[in-house]
């Protein structure tokens, strides 16, 4: 078998599996635009400091006083800075707010050599109030459907060639694949937890999305299928899925820790 990488999604690390593709920490959306205010109000913008480093991630409103995002974003974190109700990566609009926040749960099986169980939960230090740029997304108690239409969204880098995050939130639209075709690219480490999408030529995720959220529209809500986890070390302009944490995998988990029907207050 060909040695090949799996890289997380994340900004300031890369991790190396040798398995039959590869996948970096850190995500991008390609090939997406910009979203208009409003249009994602469960879109959290998170900014993560450790003993030793800094770096960027995304996540998702999912109750007044929950972000569910990747496990490796909150792993040995000390501080969030949270902008919520905000299309803006580095500053929160007027309808908007930035929190802070130190508490937050790692999933207990989180494996940060085979992308297992990447998954966390950061805890605010008190609720929010909603209004309508501030509103949380759902995660479904349904599977989500293979070949599904999707979205992935995030402020990750638009570009291999360019380093630089995106400062206005974008999305890209998508497809969920099975789990079967899935692993015809990264081999056996795909495992039932995680579901991977594809777009149009290499529209996906890229360096800066990990932990933002990969949703669906019904009928006039967004619920929660995914969160951003993994992609090809072939770079994010490559034609190979972008890999997610799949959510349903880990309602009871969610609903256990946050206390709540994930969305619900």
């Amino acid at each position: 078998m060909k040695r090949n990488q799996l890289i997380f999604l994340g900004v300031a690390l890369i991790v190396y599996i040798s398995q039959s593709e590869a996948a970096t920490k850190g995500s991008r959306i390609i090939g997406g635009d910009v979203a208009r205010a409003g249009q994602f109000p469960f879109a959290a913008a998170i900014h993560v400091q450790t003993a030793d480093s800094k770096f960027f991630c995304g996540g998702a409103l999912t109750g007044n006083d929950w972000v569910v995002t990747s496990g490796h974003c909150v792993n040995n974190a000390i501080l969030f800075t949270i902008h919520i109700g905000s299309n803006h990566r580095e500053s929160a609009e007027p309808d908007g707010l930035t929190v802070a926040t130190s508490t937050y749960v790692l999933h207990p099986d989180f494996n940060a050599d085979t992308f297992e169980n990447d998954i966390g939960l950061i805890e605010f230090r008190r609720p929010i109030d909603f209004n309508s740029y501030l509103e949380p997304v759902y995660t479904p108690e349904f599977p989500l459907n293979d070949y599904a239409d999707v979205i992935g969204l995030g402020w990750g880098q638009i570009s291999d060639n360019d380093a630089e995050l995106s400062d206005d939130l974008r999305y890209v639209k998508m497809t969920a694949i099975t789990n079967t075709e899935c692993k015809m690219t990264y081999g056996n480490q795909i495992t039932d937890g995680m579901v991977c999408a594809i777009g149009n030529y290499n529209e996906g995720t890229c360096v800066g999305d990990t932990g933002s959220p990969l949703v669906i529209e019904f009928p006039k809500n967004y619920f929660l299928v995914g969160v951003a986890s993994f992609l090809s070390a072939n770079g994010c302009e490559s034609t190979n899925p972008s890999g997610y944490t799949r959510t349903y995998y880990y309602f009871d988990w969610i609903k256990n820790v946050t206390g709540t029907y994930p969305g619900l207050s």
